[in-house]
């Protein structure tokens, strides 16, 4: 007896949001894509470049392995 009264939210809660079209803001949205946020992500990409160079002489592959053998 419930399966039609479940149905009908479903089908009007589906209708709402298949015609929902909320106001976008096009400048925030340009300033986003286009912004200068590229550059903080440059900036944070040389912090993880700095630990690299420290860790790549914590870690020795098998290759170095066998030349330090040899």
């Amino acid at each position: 007896m419930g399966r039609g009264r479940q149905k009908a939210k479903h089908t009007k809660v589906a209708r709402e949001l298949k015609y929902f079209s909320p106001n976008t803001d096009y400048n925030a949205l340009e300033r986003e894509l286009t912004g200068s946020q590229h550059d903080d992500y440059s900036d944070e990409a040389s912090k993880w470049a700095e630990y690299a160079a420290e860790d790549d002489d914590a870690y020795v592959t098998g290759d170095e392995q066998r030349e330090q053998r040899a």
